[in-house]
C-alpha cells in the first residue's frame, strides 16, 4: 500500500486465488464501512464507492467529484441477497435480465426499497443497480457486505477513469484511496434501462446493447430526450455534459474530406489541432497529433480506448480536437453518446 498525500493506494492483482482475504481488500472494505469513499475498477471504468445506506458516504462522493446532487448514483451488489434489501419489488422481466447479464455491464432501474439512501437515488422513487463483473469489485463489494454506490471516480465532466492513473489525477487527497486492479475492460458505463411492466427503454447505452437486450425480452425502446429536456435525470449520465477533454472537441459526420476541410480551417486560425481517430486512418491526416483510440472494424476497441485517448489530448497542448464518427449500430451507440456529450460542437 503507498500514500499518495491523504488519499492511499493500494495495487492487487486480479488473478489471486481467495481475493476476498488480499489485505487491500481488507483495508479498502474495512473503510467503506466506516463511510470513506474508495475508488475501485470495475469492467467498465473505475467507480467511486460509498456506503449506500450512509448519507454522510453519499455526500463525500458528491463533493469529492463536484457532482450535482439532483444526478442519482447506480449502486452496486455482489448478490440476489443484496438486490432484495434495496428494491422493493423485481419485475419478471427484470429477473430475465439478471440471469443472462448480471454479473455484468447492465444497470436496471426498479423500484427502491426503504434502506438506500435518499441522497443517492435523488429523491427518486426508484434505484439503479447492478453488479459489476470484476474480480475486484466483486470481493471488495462481498467484504464490505453493504451495497455501494459509485459513479465514475472522476471529477465531474472529465473522461471517465480507465486506470487507477486517471482516478489519482482526478482525486488525489479528495478521496480515502484507490484500488489498483489494472486496465478497465468495456471502456464505457454500464447500459442503464428503466422497467415499467413488460416495458424496457434504454436509458444511457453501454457495455450491453440493445441488440443482445433484445435477443432476450423482444422489442425495447432507446429514450430520445436531449440533454436539455431532461429536468429530472432518472438516470446517471441523462442530463448534464460528460466525459469531455480541455481543448473543444468537434465531432465530424462524414467522410475524410470534411475532417480535413475542418483541419484546414482550425491551422488556418493559427491552433494547434489534435485528431481523434482509428488505426485504419492514423497516416490519413496532418495535423499537430493524431491519436488512434483502436480499430474502426472492431468498435469494442474504440470503446476500452476512447476516455483514455481524450485524456491523452489533455497533455498534448491541442487547442482543438476534432474527431471521426462512427457506426450508431452496437456498441458504437455508446461511442457516439460519450462523444456527443463531450463534444463542444457537432459537425454535421
Amino acid at each position: 500500500m503507498e500514500k499518495l498525500g491523504k488519499t492511499k493506494w493500494w495495487s492487487v492483482d486480479n488473478d489471486v486465488n481467495n481475493l476476498i482475504e488480499d489485505d487491500s481488500i481488507v483495508e479498502a472494505a474495512q473503510l467503506l464501512q466506516q463511510n470513506e469513499v474508495v475508488a475501485f475498477p470495475t469492467e467498465t471504468v473505475y467507480g467511486l464507492g460509498g456506503n449506500a445506506y450512509s448519507d454522510e458516504a453519499i455526500n463525500k462522493i458528491f463533493a469529492a467529484k463536484g457532482r450535482p446532487t439532483d444526478n442519482p448514483l447506480i449502486i452496486h451488489i455482489y448478490s440476489q441477497e443484496q438486490l432484495n434489501e434495496i428494491v422493493a419489488s423485481v419485475p419478471k422481466v427484470a429477473k430475465q435480465l439478471i440471469e443472462t447479464f448480471w454479473p455484468g455491464p447492465l444497470t436496471l432501474i426498479l423500484p427502491k426499497g426503504k434502506q438506500v439512501s435518499e441522497r443517492a437515488t435523488a429523491g427518486l422513487k426508484t434505484v439503479a443497480v447492478r453488479m459489476p463483473n470484476h474480480p475486484v469489485a466483486l470481493a471488495i463489494l462481498e467484504r464490505a457486505n453493504i451495497p455501494i454506490a459509485a459513479p465514475s471516480a472522476n471529477r465531474s465532466g472529465k473522461p471517465s477513469p480507465t486506470t487507477a492513473k486517471h482516478v489519482i489525477a482526478d482525486l488525489n487527497d479528495k478521496i480515502a484511496g484507490v484500488v489498483d486492479g489494472g486496465r478497465t475492460g468495456i471502456g464505457v458505463e454500464s447500459t442503464v434501462v428503466q422497467i415499467d411492466g413488460e416495458n424496457v427503454t434504454i436509458l444511457r447505452p453501454g457495455g450491453i446493447t440493445r441488440e443482445q437486450i433484445e435477443t432476450i425480452i423482444g422489442k425495447c425502446h432507446v429514450h430520445e430526450s436531449v440533454l436539455t429536456d431532461i429536468h429530472s435525470p432518472q438516470s446517471p449520465g441523462m442530463k448534464y455534459t460528460h466525459y469531455a477533454p480541455l481543448a473543444p472537441l468537434y465531432v465530424v459526420y462524414g467522410n475524410e474530406h470534411r475532417l480535413h476541410e475542418w483541419i484546414a480551417k482550425e491551422r488556418a486560425k493559427g491552433h494547434r489541432v489534435g485528431i481523434l481517430t482509428t488505426t485504419e486512418n492514423v497516416n490519413a491526416y496532418k495535423a499537430d497529433r493524431v491519436l488512434a483510440c483502436g480499430s474502426r472494424s472492431e468498435l469494442s476497441t474504440v470503446a476500452e480506448q476512447l476516455y483514455a485517448t481524450l485524456r491523452q489530448f489533455d497533455r498534448e497542448n491541442v487547442d482543438v480536437i476534432i474527431s471521426e464518427s462512427f457506426p450508431k449500430e452496437g456498441i458504437g451507440v455508446a461511442i457516439m453518446n460519450r462523444l456527443e456529450k463531450a463534444a463542444t460542437k457537432m459537425i454535421v
